[in-house]
């Protein structure tokens, strides 16, 4: 059971990084004259969903071993 969890949330955080680079490229197409702000908040939600990823996966990687024991 422990297998599915981990995958699962493997996925997710996949999921989340991609989440993050789309929210950048709708700022790098956008056609407003001042971008600036957009590609502020779209560099933050890349950093912030790899930070959040591997935040985590070393909590997934944590409970993993402790069921796992010795």
């Amino acid at each position: 059971m422990a297998g599915m969890f981990q995958i699962i949330t493997y996925l997710l955080c996949v999921y989340l990084i991609f989440k993050g680079f789309e929210i950048l490229q709708i700022a790098l197409m956008s056609t407003r004259a001042s971008r600036r702000a957009g590609l502020v908040l779209g560099v933050l939600a890349v950093v912030a969903s790899i930070v959040a990823t591997i935040f985590f996966v070393h909590i997934v990687d944590a409970q993993a071993d402790s069921i796992a024991g010795p």
